[in-house]
């Protein structure tokens, strides 16, 4: 595949009437000046594309169903009830058509890969399929018709606190010691032969909460390569708990503890102090942020300025999948800082462009965080690739030093007119190539649900 692109976003800098060759879905050939006569499609403006690093799909059916405030305070507490009793109704095929769904608005977005941290495993009430992965095969399924950059995160949740209470309710479906956890990650590698190459599958202890110190351990020593992906921080009720537990808060217990690097992905990190902040930062784990989903349920924001200045590394995803949109989870990222600081042009250090230092920072942070070899459109990467259309009136009066500004405050994801997961050209013209049967099998899907809520 060639492309052809008038500006190609190559690391900082900006190249002119480029040709990017892709060979065996990595990047072979970037030709500066080239002619689009040889190429096979021709695009505007060529970026790399970003990492959905933090994905639940089946949160997505039940998005728009929470927002009515009931008697008391409404909290993460009371939406996690509420997706409980979703989750009682949903079968296999159904989360299939509903992570084809999600996958498919990703790419139209401009995600081309995703991490999906999977954590629904087994049939409502806790018993075990007869196959181990059924539905982490679904999810494989519905990579395999999308066409998506797939880094599959079994999850393991064991505990319904951190005093480990036993699992009640809708946690039964998530239900997994570490023997059998352990056994279904085999699995899931067992069948990475169904996808392309660049699948792959990590693992995701799901929080202290969930799981223990010994079982952490014990798959941690389990599992000594890939992604590595955790619920930090994300509610204060949640750091005080593991505080009273463990006797640190819990970003400071895992850095103590465990052998924190850049395998790992450190998801919800809103809530640390100063210390936290810039040892997390120096462990060189990831910082996974879900901007839209955190403000949805009243998270709190991300000490940004700090880990920035320390040379953190951050990424974006979308977590519940409330809202899939690639530039509203920049803005919010910095938007959540502005308000917290009541300042403006917040996520930069020193000087320089707040759009530029988001987009390219989270397509790096989130390449690493999925265990992808992208994030940058160079020679031997991944080419995970964007095109957006900078004639689109929320771009045209921009310059080049402003194009990224535009695109993360002022664009919507209708200046995407292309993406390319590992060179696989599923978005043409802002439309993913299986649009139509993607979206009527999710209709179907979601009438049957509700019959039978």
């Amino acid at each position: 595949m060639k492309i052809h692109a008038s500006q190609v976003l190559s690391g900082q800098n900006w190249l002119k009437n480029c040709c990017v060759t892709s060979v065996d879905g990595r990047i072979a050939a970037i030709e500066e000046g080239a002619s689009a006569d040889q190429a096979d499609c021709s695009v505007d403006v060529l970026l790399p594309s970003l990492a959905n690093l933090h994905s639940h799909t089946f949160q997505r059916a039940m998005a728009g169903m929470t927002e009515f405030r009931a008697a008391g305070k409404e909290s993460f507490w009371t939406w996690r009830e509420l997706m409980y009793r979703f989750l009682d109704h949903l079968t296999p095929a159904q989360f299939e058509a509903i992570a084809a769904m999600v996958f498919m608005e990703m790419q139209e977005a401009g995600y081309a890969s995703v991490g999906e941290f999977h954590y629904v495993h087994q049939q409502p009430g806790g018993e075990t399929y007869a196959n181990l992965s059924e539905l982490s095969d679904r999810i494989f399924a519905a990579a395999q018709q999308t066409g998506i950059g797939l880094t599959h995160l079994p999850v393991l949740y064991t505990y319904g606190g951190v005093n480990q209470e036993p699992l009640t309710g809708g946690q039964l479906r998530f239900s997994n010691d570490v023997d059998r956890f352990l056994s279904l990650v085999e699995a899931c590698n067992g069948n990475l032969s169904a996808l392309p190459a660049d699948a792959q599958v990590g693992i995701a202890p799901h929080s202290l909460r969930a799981t223990s110190p010994a079982d952490l351990a014990r798959v941690l020593q389990a599992t000594p390569q890939g992604p590595v992906h955790i619920h930090i921080s994300e509610q204060l009720k949640e750091v005080a708990d593991v505080e009273a537990k463990l006797g640190q808060r819990p970003v400071a217990w895992l850095l103590d503890n465990v052998d924190v690097d850049n395998r790992w992905c450190l998801i919800h990190a809103t809530h640390m102090t100063e210390a936290e902040t810039i040892a997390m930062a120096k462990s060189g784990a990831v910082a996974g942020l879900c901007p839209i989903t955190e403000a949805n349920l009243g998270d709190g924001p991300f000490n940004g300025p700090t880990y920035l200045e320390h040379n953190g590394v951050f990424g974006l995803g979308s977590d519940s999948n409330v809202r899939i949109s690639l530039t509203e989870e920049l803005r919010t990222l910095e938007y959540s800082q502005r308000l917290r600081d009541m300042a403006r042009n917040v996520m930069v250090v020193r000087e320089g462009s707040v759009g530029q230092t988001l987009y390219t920072g989270a397509a790096q942070g989130g390449a690493q965080a999925v265990g992808r070899d992208a994030g940058t459109i160079e020679v031997g990467k991944l080419a995970d690739l964007v095109a957006i259309d900078r004639t689109h009136p929320a771009l045209c009066a921009l310059n080049d030093d402003q194009i990224l500004d535009g695109l993360c405050f002022v664009a919507s994801d209708d200046v995407v007119t292309d993406t390319w997961s590992a060179g696989r050209h599923v978005v043409k013209n802002g439309r993913h190539r299986e649009h139509d049967a993607i979206v009527a099998r999710y209709k179907t899907a979601i009438s049957d649900l509700l019959d039978s809520v």
